[in-house]
């Protein structure tokens, strides 16, 4: 198996490269019937390319999608639905210099050693590139589960160390780092500039809130909902880390204060994000994942070249500071397909 396919029913395999022609993505198992265009995908897809945030890399590529097939009249046919982004800002000049030193944090190192072979430019299919075609197959997996009245919302809930303390959602619209704490997004902004003129990257923490799930998604043993999660959003290059419901803290809870009390009316608290025993309850699903600094960095770094010497780099050109905002509509794209998986399977045995 080659691990670019993900899903059991609605399955999305990604393909291409950072430097490549395009990059691409295959939907299949989608329900016939549902309404979709270029424009419905091009809206999520804009808000994931670069250029567009303080933290992000100046690459200005379009992002313009093409539906290739499954599209018939404007809606969905049931068959495979193929997309492709097409490459056009590339600058792979700027990767000569390095092309034959490892990149500390980057999978230059683990590919070589995997592959015998690697494409240098712009980490090849190792690139945040590769999550334009994700966020294109979330748009998809959205109508799918927006049929059934559940979204997703993911948002800037920390950045460099500065923490959204007072939540109100409606500010994420206010600041372009999609942050629910106006005075914190500010803060964020400026250790942002400090990091670009230090030459160094920040990390951050993604929130993302699942509302109006119903109860019973999710397959004992090996596919429990959460556990597909947490696979789903690891996959993406950047994060180092995921927690559910009360995650970590819940180690430090007495059983009576960590357990959902169940009344008529519902779960008294949400301890457990929404999912028990693998299987989703109702409730909304709460989910936090730790993003690593990005790697590309102008600071001087050891490591060595392909011959084994060591040497010394310092990453110039076109690089993000922060993966945030722009990891943000990949994380929701990466839990809309979950979702819409596991939504499918659900139909399929509680018709």
């Amino acid at each position: 198996m080659s691990g670019n396919t993900t899903g059991k029913v609605f399955t999305v395999t990604t393909w291409g490269e950072s430097h490549g022609g395009a990059i691409g993505v295959v939907v299949d198992g989608c329900p016939p019937n549902i309404s979709l265009s270029e424009h419905d995908i091009q809206e999520d897809l804009d808000k994931r390319r670069p250029g567009h945030s303080p933290s992000a890399s100046p690459r200005t590529e379009e992002d313009r999608v093409e539906i290739l097939s499954g599209i018939f009249d404007g809606k969905t046919t049931g068959t495979p639905i193929s997309l492709i982004i097409k490459n056009k800002d590339v600058r792979s000049s700027d990767y000569d210099e390095i092309k034959d030193l490892f990149r500390p944090g980057h999978g230059d190192f683990t590919y070589q050693k995997k592959y015998g072979i690697r494409d240098h430019r712009g980490g090849g299919r190792a690139s945040g590139r590769e999550t334009a075609a994700r966020v294109a197959a979330g748009s998809i997996a959205k109508k799918v589960i927006n049929r059934e009245g559940i979204t997703v919302t993911a948002f800037t809930h920390e950045l460099g160390g500065i923490v959204a303390e007072n939540i109100t959602m409606a500010d994420m619209n206010r600041n372009r780092l999609q942050c629910p704490d106006m005075k914190a997004a500010e803060k964020m902004e400026e250790k942002l500039q400090e990091a670009r003129e230090n030459g160094d990257s920040l990390g951050g923490i993604v929130g993302i809130i699942v509302r109006g799930c119903p109860p019973g998604l999710g397959e004992p043993v090996f596919d429990k909902i959460d556990a597909d999660l947490a696979k789903a959003l690891m996959s993406i290059g950047t994060v180092k880390g995921i927690e559910i419901g009360s995650g970590f803290g819940s180690s430090q809870m007495p059983g009576s204060e960590c357990n959902d009390q169940i009344t008529p009316e519902g779960f008294m608290t949400n301890n457990a994000g929404g999912i028990l025993a693998g299987i989703t309850n109702g409730d909304d699903i709460i989910i936090r994942i730790a993003c690593k600094p990005i790697s590309s960095i102008e600071k001087s770094q050891q490591t060595i070249d392909s011959g084994g010497n060591p040497r010394t780099i310092s990453i110039t050109g076109r690089h993000d500071v922060c993966v945030i905002p722009r990891i943000i509509p990949v994380c929701e794209a990466m839990v809309t397909i979950v979702l819409a998986d596991h939504l499918l399977r659900y139909r399929a045995i509680r018709t």
